[in-house]
C-alpha cells in the first residue's frame, strides 16, 4: 500500500493562525502533555507570535503549548531540534558581514575596476546570488556546462567570467576559516534532521504550517514530515479548485525533446511557488484534504472563490463574464483611491482610528511601501495611539545611522558648510547640552550663509577671521565658538586627509569622533546598539575586506550596510493595531486588513536586476526567476483579501508623477465589476482638514505712525520704497533680512560684488593700468574661496569683459577716473539719502559721469521713465550738492557698463538712459531733476507721510519675492 501522507491546506477566506490553533487543540488538546510534547515548524518568527496568540484565544483558559519553532531563523541551531544526532557536528556558519567583506575583496582582486564601496555593493547582490544557488542546490560547475550563444551580451560574459573566478576562490576562503555558508549549514542541519526524523520519529506530533518556501531542502523535510505517523504538513491558499489545465499551465515544464527548449514558466503566479514546492516533494494537489476547522475570524467562502479566478492566468481571463456571481463576489471588500500619499496615509490612519471605536476590534495594515507605513504610524501619534511597524525601518533613516553618515559626508568634503551644519545641528549631538550648543550652531549658521568658503577646517577658519562687510559681528560671534567645534573634528580631518588607507583605520577615527560628538546618547536605544554592533562589526571584519578605501567611500559603504539593518521597535504599540510588511503578514489575520500602495512598482514591485547572472543564465541553472517576486506579492495578496474585511487603497500619484493602479487592483476590479468604495472614509478625508468657513486674506497696508517711519534710506531702496512699499516695511521696520543660502552657487550679487571688488583695487593700488586688470581677475579666480562653477564657466566671459573695460577707459583720454566705490550722505525731502557709486569719471568739459556695473543686463528705459530705476539719478544728485566729500561739479553722464553679451556677441557695453540714439530717451539735464521729484513724492508719501505701506503696489517693477510669503501673496493677488 502506498504511504499515507497527512497533507492538508487552509484556504485564504479562514484565519490560518486561529484554523490552525483550533485544530491542533481539538486533535490533541485533550490530553494537555501530548499538545505539549508537539513540535510547530513556522516560516518566520512573526508566524510564531501569531500562533501563540492564536492559541491564547482559542485555549479559553489555561494551556501548555506545543513548542513553536522558525524553520527560516538566520539563527537557526541544532538545539532547537532535540532529535538531531551530533555525531556530526555541522561546522558554524560564517558571519555574513565577513562573507561580504571577503567578497568584497576577491571582487578587486578578481580584476573589477570598482571602488571599496562599490566593491561591498556589488558583493552583497553576489552573496545573494550565491545563496540562491546553495538553496536551489546547483552546483557550482554548472556555470561552466552553460553553452553562451551570441544573444548573450559582451557585459554578461564579463561578469559571468568574474563571477566564475570568484566562484572558484570563495570555497578556498570558507575553508581557510573551518566554516559554511549560513544556507548551506541549515541545509545540511534540515537534512541531518529530516533523515533521523524517518528514521526514528518524534514520540509527539510535528506539524509544518505555512512553510511554502519551495527550496528543494524544504521540500524533503515536508515529504519526510508528511509521512510521519504523527505528522502534518499545512500549506496556506492552496488552490485545490482550479482546473488541471490552469494548474499545468504554471510550469515548472520539461524540455521539449526535440528543440530542447524550456517553455516558459508562469512566475508570476500566485500559486506557482507552491506548485514548484509540491513537484519537488512529489506529491499532487489531490492528496491535499482541507484543514476542516472554522473560526469567528474567518471571512465568507466565496471570497476564495473569488481569489483563485483573480488570479488565473491572463490567457484564462476571457472567461471571467460568464463566471457564476459566487465565484466573483467580494462582499466586504473596499477600495479607497485618492489624489496623493498624503491623503492615502490619512485615509488609511482613519480606517485604523475607526476600528478601536469597537471593543476588541482589530486593524491591521500590510504595505511593501516603508514610507507609507511611517506616515500611517504618525497619523495615529496624532491621537496619542503608538502602532509598532513590525517591518521595521533600516538604520540609515534613524538618528544613530544618520549621524555617522552625516559625519563621514562632512570629513570627506572637506567640512563643506552644508554638510558640516548638517553635522553640527543633528539631535544626537551635545544632548546634554544643546540649547548652548545650538546657539554656537546658529552663530555659524549665520556666517557661513553665501558662497562656500575654502576647503577644510582651515577654510572655515579664515573665512571667520575676515571680518568685513555688514556681517562682521557675526563671524565675530561664530569665531569665539568655533574654536570648540573644531577641536572635535580635526583628529578626523587628519585621518580623512591622509588619502586611501584601511577600512579599520577610516572607521576607528568615525567613531571616536562620533562618541566625541554624541556621547553614550549616540549608542542607546534599539537603534543606538543596532548602529554600535553594525560598526563594531565593520571595524573588525573589514580587515577581510578590500585592503585600502579612499575617504570618500567610506559613506557610500556605510550607507549600503546600514539600508540592510532593520531596527524593529520593541513591542509596547497598541495591542490591537498593526503595521506590517509582506513577509511580517504572512499567516497573519485581523478583523480589518488594510492592504496599501496597489500601484505598480509598489506592490508589486519591480523586479530587481542581478547584476551577476542574466535572466537566461539563471533560467538555465533553475534558479528562480525575476518574476517570482510578483507571484510572491501575488500570493501574499491573496492571504489579505481573507480577512472578513478588506481596505484597498492607492495614490494617483506619487512625489513625482501620476501613477498605474496595481495590476492586482486593476483585476480585482474587472472581476467583480466594481469594487465598492469606501465613500465614509473618503468623506472623513475630506472634513478632517476642512476649516468651514474662512476668511480670505485681504493684501496687507500697514500704516505705522509717521514719527516710528524710517528717516534715512540708501538710493538702491528707493524703487523698493516705490514698487512694493510692503517689502521695503518688512525689510527697515520689521527688520527682516532674507538669509543667503548655505553653500550657495555664485548668483548675480556675488558676481557683481566679486567684480566690483577687483576694479575698486586695481583703481586703488595700480592708478587703471589696463594690464594690471587681467592679472587681478585671474588672481580673483584663482583664490581658494572662489567657486569652481565660477572658474569653469564665468571665466572666459569675466576675462572678455574686463579686457573690455581697460580698453574703454584708455581709448578715452579726455576723460578720467576720479573715484570708485565711496559713499556720501545728503539730507534731502526731510531724510537722509546716501548712497555708494561704483565710479564716478571726471570729463574733458569737468563735468560728472556717474557710472554703475552690471553684470547683467542694465535697467529698461521704462523702468526709469517710470521712477522706478532712480539710482544713477539720485548718486548725481549726491554728487552736485558735495555729498560725495572731495567730488564737486555737475553731472551730465549716466551710464551703465554692462558685462553681459552686447549686440554683436561680445562681452562688455556702455548703455545709458540719456543717450540721443535711444528712441524716447531722458535728456542729460532733466534726468537729475526727474529723480528728484520721484524722490520727494516717494518720502513725502511712505517716509514723512502716513500712505500705508501697500504689497506690490506696482508689480511690474517689484520682481524680488523675499517677502510674498510673510505678505501671503497667492490668497490675494489678482483676486480683485
Amino acid at each position: 500500500m502506498p504511504e499515507r501522507l497527512h497533507l492538508y491546506t487552509i484556504p485564504p477566506h479562514r484565519a490560518f493562525a486561529d484554523a490552525l490553533a483550533i485544530g491542533l487543540i481539538r486533535r490533541f488538546g485533550s490530553d494537555p502533555i501530548r499538545l505539549a510534547r508537539g513540535l510547530v515548524l513556522l516560516p518566520n518568527n512573526r508566524a510564531k507570535r501569531a500562533i501563540q496568540d492564536a492559541f491564547v484565544r482559542a485555549s479559553e483558559g489555561g494551556l501548555l503549548l506545543p513548542r513553536l519553532v522558525a524553520v527560516g531563523d538566520p539563527e537557526l541551531d541544532e538545539a532547537v531540534f532535540d532529535s538531531a544526532d551530533d555525531a556530526e557536528p555541522i561546522p558554524p556558519a560564517v558571519e555574513p558581514l565577513q562573507r561580504r567583506m571577503i567578497l568584497a575583496r576577491l571582487i578587486q582582486e578578481s580584476g573589477a575596476q570598482v571602488d571599496a564601496a562599490e566593491a561591498v555593493r556589488l558583493a552583497g547582490d553576489l552573496a545573494t546570488t550565491l545563496d540562491q544557488l546553495l538553496i536551489e542546490e546547483v552546483a557550482p560547475r554548472a556555470l561552466k556546462e552553460i553553452e553562451l550563444s551570441q544573444e548573450l551580451s559582451a557585459h554578461w560574459e564579463r561578469s559571468l567570467a568574474l563571477f566564475e573566478v570568484v566562484l572558484t576562490r570563495w570555497p578556498k576562503e570558507l575553508e581557510r576559516l573551518g566554516r559554511v555558508d549560513l544556507a548551506e549549514r541549515r541545509r545540511r542541519l534540515i537534512d541531518k534532521v529530516a533523515k533521523r526524523w524517518r528514521i526514528a520519529p518524534p514520540n509527539g506530533f510535528v506539524c509544518a504550517a505555512g512553510v511554502a518556501a519551495p527550496a528543494p531542502v524544504f521540500a524533503r523535510l515536508l515529504r519526510s514530515i508528511s509521512g510521519m505517523p504523527q505528522g502534518m504538513v499545512v500549506l496556506p491558499g492552496l488552490a485545490t479548485g482550479i482546473s488541471d489545465m490552469e494548474w499545468d499551465a504554471l510550469g515548472p515544464h520539461k524540455p521539449d525533446p526535440v528543440s530542447g527548449r524550456r517553455r516558459r514558466s508562469l512566475e508570476s503566479h500566485p500559486q506557482f511557488h507552491l506548485k514548484l514546492l509540491l513537484d519537488r516533494m512529489g506529491v499532487h494537489r489531490s492528496e491535499f484534504d482541507p484543514w476542516r476547522v472554522v473560526s469567528e475570524h474567518d471571512a465568507p467562502p466565496a471570497r476564495s472563490k473569488a481569489i483563485a479566478s483573480a488570479m488565473a492566468p491572463p490567457e484564462l481571463t476571457h472567461g471571467w463574464t460568464a463566471l457564476p456571481a459566487a465565484e466573483r463576489r467580494l462582499d466586504g471588500v473596499r477600495v479607497l483611491e485618492v489624489a496623493t500619499p498624503a491623503e492615502e496615509a490619512q485615509g488609511i490612519a482613519l480606517a485604523l482610528r475607526e476600528v478601536l471605536e469597537t471593543p476588541g476590534r482589530t486593524a491591521a495594515l500590510v504595505t511593501p511601501d516603508r514610507v507609507l507605513a511611517r506616515r500611517v504610524a504618525a497619523h495615529c501619534a496624532r491621537w496619542g495611539i503608538a502602532v509598532d511597524d513590525s517591518a521595521g525601518q533600516a538604520l540609515s533613516i534613524l538618528p544613530p545611522g544618520t549621524l555617522l553618515l552625516a559625519l563621514a559626508e562632512a570629513a570627506a568634503q572637506g567640512f563643506a558648510p552644508l554638510p558640516l551644519l548638517t553635522l553640527l545641528k543633528h539631535p544626537l549631538v551635545m544632548a546634554e547640552r544643546r540649547a548652548e550648543w545650538l546657539e554656537g550652531v546658529r552663530r555659524l549658521d549665520r556666517a557661513l550663509r553665501g558662497p562656500r568658503p575654502a576647503p577644510g577646517l582651515a577654510g572655515i577658519d579664515r573665512h571667520l577671521a575676515e571680518q568685513e562687510g555688514r556681517d562682521g559681528h557675526l563671524r565675530r560671534a561664530a569665531q569665539r565658538w568655533w574654536p570648540e567645534a573644531r577641536a572635535l573634528l580635526a583628529p578626523l580631518e587628519e585621518i580623512f586627509a591622509g588619502g586611501a588607507q584601511p577600512v579599520p583605520a577610516l572607521l576607528a577615527g568615525l567613531r571616536e569622533t562620533a562618541q566625541a560628538l554624541g556621547g553614550d546618547a549616540l549608542w542607546a536605544r534599539a537603534e543606538g546598539r543596532e548602529a554600535a554592533n553594525l560598526l563594531d562589526a565593520a571595524e573588525r571584519e573589514a580587515a577581510n575586506g578590500p585592503p585600502r578605501a579612499e575617504p570618500e567611500a567610506l559613506a557610500p559603504m556605510l550607507r549600503t550596510l546600514m539600508d540592510e539593518v532593520a531596527v524593529r521597535p520593541p513591542q509596547g504599540g497598541h495591542p490591537r493595531l498593526a503595521i506590517l510588511g509582506l513577509i511580517e503578514a504572512r499567516l497573519q489575520t485581523a478583523d480589518l486588513m488594510i492592504l496599501g500602495g496597489l500601484n505598480e512598482g509598489v506592490w508589486p514591485g519591480l523586479p530587481a536586476p542581478d547584476p551577476w547572472l542574466a535572466p537566461r543564465i539563471r533560467a538555465e541553472l533553475g534558479l528562480p526567476g525575476l518574476e517570482r517576486r510578483i507571484g510572491l506579492s501575488a500570493h501574499d495578496l491573496a492571504g489579505g483579501l481573507g480577512a472578513p474585511q478588506v481596505l484597498l487603497t492607492r495614490a494617483r500619484r506619487d512625489a513625482s508623477a501620476p501613477t498605474i493602479a496595481s495590476r492586482f487592483w486593476l483585476r480585482l476590479e474587472a472581476l467583480s465589476g466594481g469594487l465598492e468604495r469606501a465613500r465614509e472614509i473618503a468623506a472623513w478625508l475630506r472634513g478632517i482638514d476642512d476649516p468651514g468657513a474662512h476668511a480670505p486674506a485681504e493684501r496687507p497696508a500697514p500704516q505705522p505712525p509717521v514719527e516710528l517711519r524710517p528717516k534715512a534710506l540708501s538710493v538702491t531702496e528707493v524703487d523698493r520704497l516705490k514698487a512694493d512699499p510692503y517689502a521695503f516695511y518688512a525689510r527697515r521696520m520689521l527688520r527682516l533680512m532674507p538669509l543667503d543660502p548655505v553653500d550657495a552657487d555664485p548668483s548675480a550679487a556675488w558676481r557683481g560684488t566679486a567684480v566690483h571688488a577687483v576694479l575698486e583695487r586695481w583703481f586703488a593700488e595700480d592708478d587703471c593700468a589696463p594690464q594690471q586688470l587681467r592679472a587681478r581677475a585671474e588672481a580673483m579666480l584663482a583664490d581658494e574661496r572662489t567657486h569652481p562653477m565660477m572658474r569653469a564657466l564665468w571665466a572666459p566671459r569675466l576675462m572678455e569683459a574686463v579686457d573690455w573695460i581697460a580698453a574703454q577707459i584708455a581709448a578715452d583720454p579726455s576723460r578720467s577716473v576720479i573715484a570708485v566705490e565711496k559713499r556720501g550722505v545728503l539730507p534731502f525731502a526731510g531724510v537722509e539719502l546716501s548712497g555708494t557709486f561704483d565710479r564716478i569719471d571726471r570729463m574733458g568739459d569737468g563735468s560728472l559721469a556717474i557710472v554703475d556695473y552690471k553684470t547683467g543686463k542694465p535697467p529698461s528705459l521704462a523702468a526709469v521713465r517710470e521712477g522706478f530705476s532712480l539710482q544713477l539719478g539720485l548718486l548725481g544728485l549726491i554728487a552736485e550738492r558735495g555729498g560725495f566729500y572731495g567730488i564737486a561739479g555737475r553731472a551730465k553722464q549716466f551710464e551703465y557698463w554692462s558685462l553681459s553679451k552686447n549686440s554683436r556677441g561680445a562681452f562688455g557695453y556702455v548703455e545709458s538712459p540719456c543717450d540721443p540714439k535711444r528712441r524716447d530717451y531722458l535728456p542729460a539735464d532733466e534726468f537729475i531733476d526727474r529723480a528728484v521729484a520721484q524722490f520727494e513724492g516717494a518720502a513725502r508719501m511712505w517716509l514723512t507721510g502716513d500712505e500705508p505701506f501697500t504689497a506690490k503696489l506696482h508689480p511690474d517693477y517689484a520682481p524680488y519675492a523675499e517677502y510674498d510669503q510673510l505678505m501671503r501673496r497667492d490668497e490675494w493677488y489678482g483676486r480683485e
